[in-house]
């Protein structure tokens, strides 16, 4: 009887060892599953490279407040991208170089879109494939180009002020008309030289540069040397400014074609 007491102790204090041993055990293995893994990734190389520190419009001349270096993906710098280099003298590498498009802050500077004066034309960079660059005359106070407000990049409608000749036989007294020449047209440039004049930027040489295709530039050009005839630029909104610039009037064919004038806000067909 002893010996079965005996027996039967001996297998509860088993009992109880194996439950706590697979107690313990259990609960290192949830602690091993719970734990996180710790991968350390592997270190990305990167190169600086130079980009703009803000918003950098087309035919800017670049400075070192416009530009900074920043570090970027080795494997994503390209052969045209500024990169640092020891002993890189920052102000000669932008000396005299101008964007031939903009850019956006924190974008990378592409050389296919710098220019540098003495190799090449500026102007002549930027001109699309076909088309060319037109200069007219505006005043310097901008009453003939939206108070001065127009600015490179930006799209006009070229208007033609002129000496209605019949009209003012007419009347007896001077009258003017208006024609829209050219619609939507880009700016290219707003005056020749920018110069300090007391300590003031003022815009010397009264021109706009436009850009038009072969056909467009005759047009204006003859627009603006027909006699008594002033051109004004009318700027367009933002928003309608897409596609191409288009040819309304071509006062070179008011002759064998008829002109289309708009007179006292009424449009009328001149005489053949």
């Amino acid at each position: 009887m002893s010996m079965n007491r005996l027996q039967i102790i001996v297998l509860g204090v088993s009992v109880v060892a194996f439950g706590g041993a697979y107690f313990v055990f259990n609960n290192y293995l949830g602690a091993q599953r719970k734990a996180p893994v710790i991968v350390q990734a592997p270190k990305l190389q990167t190169e600086k490279v130079l980009v703009a520190s803000q918003d950098i419009p087309m035919g800017s001349v670049l400075t070192e407040t416009l530009v900074n270096w920043s570090n970027w993906p080795k494997d994503d710098v390209s052969e045209k991208m500024i990169t640092q280099t020891p002993g890189m003298d920052l102000a000669a590498e932008l000396k005299d170089t101008m964007s031939r498009d903009s850019f956006l802050r924190g974008e990378p500077l592409n050389r296919d879109k710098l220019v540098k004066a003495g190799i090449g034309s500026y102007m002549a960079a930027i001109l699309p494939s076909g088309m060319r660059a037109v200069a007219i005359k505006i005043d310097n106070s901008g009453d003939s180009s939206a108070g001065g407000f127009i600015l490179p990049n930006d799209r006009v409608d070229v208007v033609r002020v002129f000496r209605d000749e019949d009209a003012t036989r007419a009347r007896g007294t001077e009258v003017l008309a208006h024609q829209v020449v050219l619609s939507n047209v880009r700016v290219l440039a707003i005056g020749q030289n920018i110069q300090d004049q007391n300590g003031k930027k003022v815009v010397v040489g009264g021109n706009a540069t436009l850009e038009l295709d072969p056909k467009q530039a005759e047009i204006v050009l003859y627009a603006q040397n027909m006699p008594g005839s002033h051109l004004n630029l009318v700027l367009r909104a933002l928003v309608d400014s897409a596609g191409a610039a288009q040819t309304v009037n071509d006062p070179s064919e008011s002759q064998s074609s008829g002109l289309t004038i708009v007179r006292y806000g009424a449009a009328q067909q001149a005489a053949r």
